[in-house]
């Protein structure tokens, strides 16, 4: 089942907001994954909640919102 608002990003997408390709879109991930893992929270491998990338990323500004 598709969900309409997924909570995560996968490296595929990550690499294309950054501008960076997918190895080094999972090194990103794997660095957020881990503050979020020392601040106590669970983490997918591989994937990284939407809102904590955002925020990490862009302000906590949507992507589309953000002009280079």
């Amino acid at each position: 089942r598709i969900m309409a608002n997924k909570l995560y990003y996968t490296a595929s997408e990550v690499a294309e907001m950054v501008g960076v390709g997918r190895t080094s879109a999972y090194a990103i991930i794997k660095k957020l994954n881990q503050e979020l893992a020392k601040a106590g929270y669970l983490v997918v491998d591989g994937k990284l909640p939407k809102e904590y990338f955002d925020a990490r990323y862009f302000g906590g500004s949507h992507p589309a919102e953000v002009s280079a």
